[in-house]
């Protein structure tokens, strides 16, 4: 395994153009199609956390605050927020802007939980992640809590 690395080298961003292919009836991009994104931006930087390839293991629930209409910019931010053993919690933020007035909105955010791989396919350990600033540090913390919920709706007392 290797050494600890801090937060802000797993910090990815990516962005697209909200194109009509990606609409429902409405204008507005379909709600998988921003989920599908939103897993991209959370393997990027699970990726560069761990310098291996992952796989999703989970994805918190999502809510959606505002639509994505067509024309608009969707900026996906992630970083990791804490790693587990062989799995890490990554947080997405999903922001909308308006290319011709540069107003943007917060859309949603996602927790998701990556599993890095070996060589044969199976889970690995990953670097400890080192949080660095008090919003890391919060994250971090509060990641170690969802991890719990999580475990337990997975493993429900009898």
């Amino acid at each position: 395994m290797d050494a600890a690395k801090p937060v802000r080298e797993s910090i990815s961003e990516y962005a697209e153009f909200a194109l009509p292919n990606d609409a429902n009836g409405l204008g507005n991009v379909l709600g998988g199609k921003v989920m599908h994104l939103v897993d991209l931006a959370g393997a990027m930087a699970a990726i560069r956390h761990a310098r291996r390839p992952v796989v999703t293991a989970s994805v918190d629930s999502m809510q959606f605050l505002h639509p994505v209409r067509i024309g608009q910019l969707i900026i996906l931010r992630s970083s990791v927020n804490r790693v587990f053993r062989t799995s890490m919690e990554v947080g997405v933020q999903v922001h909308t802007e308006n290319l011709l007035t540069g107003a943007r909105l917060h859309t949603c955010s996602a927790y998701l939980t990556f599993v890095a791989l070996d060589e044969n396919g199976k889970s690995t350990p990953i670097a400890p992640v080192i949080p660095e600033t008090e919003d890391e540090q919060r994250r971090y913390r509060q990641a170690g809590e969802r991890r719990e919920y999580r475990l337990a709706r997975r493993h429900p007392p009898i």
